[in-house]
């Protein structure tokens, strides 16, 4: 599959542009959401659900599959969406996310850990991981990883 990058004059791709966007309304929802913590959860929540529900057949399949694993093994891990994307967060702070292989017509869907995840090895480790399905062998990887990463 091919990607075509067409970009604007300020060097970003349209899909960029919307996924920055998709940023600029999460945090504007914040804003305006409920006031009780249980609120903002179930809201935060409804947003992950929403977004993977909205994926084509086979991110679908992954990013149900991973949200399945994070609420099994990292059930303290919070939902939310994040530049449209679903993530699960520790302490406000994105942990682990799951990028659709459809969002940039890229050829594997990717499952990235930022910084608050505790994935620390030696001097150097792997952030990022590419998915092109969720195998046995493939969710019990994604399942060690999650429980190291939240901690």
């Amino acid at each position: 599959m091919t990607t075509e990058r067409t970009t604007t004059k300020s060097g970003f791709t349209a899909d960029e542009r919307a996924a920055m966007r998709n940023r600029a309304a999460e945090l504007k929802k914040q804003e305006r959401k409920g006031k009780t913590a249980e609120e903002k959860a179930a809201i935060d929540r409804e947003d992950l659900l929403d977004a993977i529900a909205d994926m084509e057949d086979a991110d679908r399949a992954i990013a149900q599959g991973i949200d399945d694993i994070v609420t099994s093994v990292a059930p303290q891990l919070g939902s939310k969406t994040w530049y449209g994307f679903p993530a699960y967060t520790r302490d406000g702070k994105v942990v682990l996310f799951f990028k659709p292989a459809a969002k940039y017509s890229s050829r594997y869907a990717t499952l990235g850990f930022e910084e608050a995840s505790q994935l620390d090895d030696g001097d150097m480790w792997p952030t990022s991981y590419a998915i092109l399905s969720l195998t046995k062998a493939g969710e019990e990887r994604i399942a060690e990883l999650v429980k190291r990463a939240a901690g």
